[in-house]
């Protein structure tokens, strides 16, 4: 087994080796939950339940920690009187619970909360103070940068040359230090705020990823992941204060790419952000996770409607396939259990590369559908067990009672009726050899982009698998 990850730590490839060899430990930054998803949510999702899908096949087990930020700045900005700041969290974690879901995103194993453990907050807090690495000022505490001496390392900065605004927080030391716990403002709610040594108040946001992952997973544990845009100094910072603390946190890190909308940076003053809700609704969910899963996890990925077309496209000779293999070799041809070929699983040790692996599953397609046309039971049956293992795998296989509503909706209800329809009058043209009607009948069929196919157990229909 040689599984390999790159590591932002170190800017390199490197063999992905957990501390225990049958349980990976890993913690990736959930949402703040202060606004509902758009689809750079879930693409950073979606890459990081992939990982945790293939260090499961070569693992055995993963403990999955991913965080909810629901005390924060902006969740407070956005509450309202009708909606107070809790309320608010929870609706807006429930919409993400649900795009993920409808997605095929796995739960984590642990989704903590970050209000849930704010006193183990406060005792790493008071681990810095006494370490000589945190100072309390008028009822806050901030991190001294200068203090340790490895801050920087993780993006490879010097404080010297980091660049950094002026700073109007009392108390503040260095402009490059950074809030632990904040005390409570004038006008803040008062169900928004926690008694500490230092005073009523809250913490800082870095603070609350170190002391989760450390309750869930213990002072050291195998990856941290997140998006890129979270390097610095949200991540930065997060080592800093935890090995500076004492612990080793996390051995390996690793972070998704960004995404794009038709070339441009997603941004609300443009107007182009993609809301999950609206994707999904407009979309077969299975389409979106194909589509976010093409391209590689560290590469920024495009969203646009030709990139979703071609999705569409891709997955449909995936389903095309394994209808046509499930009708053919139902009950012909070997049992042996299916496998994952080499190439597919060398494609996905190889620092998770899913482009890679979906061109090993397409192979394995287009030899199933040429061992069809050559009435080769075996061979048929093989490439559906390696397609089916594969997509499997990838949580993209069409059989899988996830997408089972995405099948059975009221258009596609309708859209069968009519298709056997012309089926049924195409079958009596047929039988009373009127060959012209028949053929005119196919190619209306045809014309709508539906394939048929004619088999000892009927005709079936299918769209743009041929």
């Amino acid at each position: 087994m040689n599984v390999r990850l790159h590591d932002s730590s170190t800017q390199s490839v490197r063999a992905f080796v957990p501390a225990d060899p049958r349980h990976v430990t890993m913690y990736v930054c959930g949402p703040t939950v202060q606004s509902g998803p758009h689809i750079g949510h879930l693409r950073g999702a979606l890459a990081f339940d992939l990982l945790r899908r293939w260090l499961t096949h070569r693992f055995g087990r993963v403990t999955y920690v991913r965080n909810v930020t629901d005390i924060d700045d902006k969740v407070l900005q956005n509450a309202t009187a009708d909606e107070p700041w809790w309320a608010l969290a929870y609706r807006v974690e429930r919409e993400f619970t649900a795009a993920y879901e409808t997605i095929g995103i796995l739960p984590p194993t642990y989704e903590p909360r970050a209000t849930a453990s704010i006193p183990q907050m406060i005792e790493l807090i008071e681990r810095l103070i006494a370490r000589g690495h945190a100072y309390p000022a008028e009822g806050s505490v901030y991190f001294d940068v200068r203090s340790w001496s490895e801050y920087g390392m993780l993006t490879n900065q010097r404080p010297d040359a980091m660049d950094s605004s002026p700073d109007t927080d009392a108390g503040k030391r260095d402009p490059l230090d950074f809030a632990l716990w904040k005390a409570a403002k004038p006008g803040e709610p008062g169900d928004a705020r926690w008694d500490s040594p230092w005073g009523a108040g809250r913490p800082g946001w870095h603070i609350e990823c170190s002391a989760m992952s450390r309750r869930y997973l213990g002072p050291e544990f195998d990856l941290h992941g997140g998006g890129l845009d979270l390097r610095f100094p949200h991540h930065e910072n997060e080592r800093a204060q935890s090995t500076a603390a004492g612990d080793g946190f996390a051995r390996y890190w690793v972070h998704n790419g960004l995404v794009t909308v038709e070339g441009q940076k997603m941004s609300k003053s443009i107007g182009n952000v993609i809301l999950a809700a609206d994707l999904l609704a407009e979309r077969d969910p299975l389409v979106v996770r194909y589509a976010l899963a093409a391209a590689h996890y560290r590469s920024n990925l495009d969203v646009s409607a030709k990139g979703l077309d071609e999705a569409e496209a891709a997955l449909g000779r995936i389903r095309g396939f394994v209808e046509r293999a499930t009708r053919f070799a139902d009950g012909r041809g070997s049992d042996a259990a299916p496998s994952l070929p080499d190439a597919f699983v060398a494609a996905l040790d190889d620092d998770l590369g899913v482009p890679q692996a979906l061109a090993v599953v397409h192979d394995a397609v287009r030899a199933g559908n040429a061992a069809i046309d050559a009435d080769d039971a075996d061979g048929a049956r093989e490439a559906l067990g390696q397609v089916s293992a594969m997509t499997a795998v990838l949580g993209l296989d069409p059989r899988d009672p996830q997408w089972r509503t995405a099948d059975t909706s009221v258009e596609q209800a309708a859209l069968d009726a009519l298709v056997q329809t012309m089926i049924d009058q195409r079958a009596r043209a047929r039988a009373d050899k009127d060959w012209a009607s028949a053929d005119r009948i196919r190619d209306a069929i045809a014309a709508a982009g539906i394939t048929l196919e004619d088999g000892p157990a009927g005709t079936h229909w299918s769209v743009g698998h041929g």
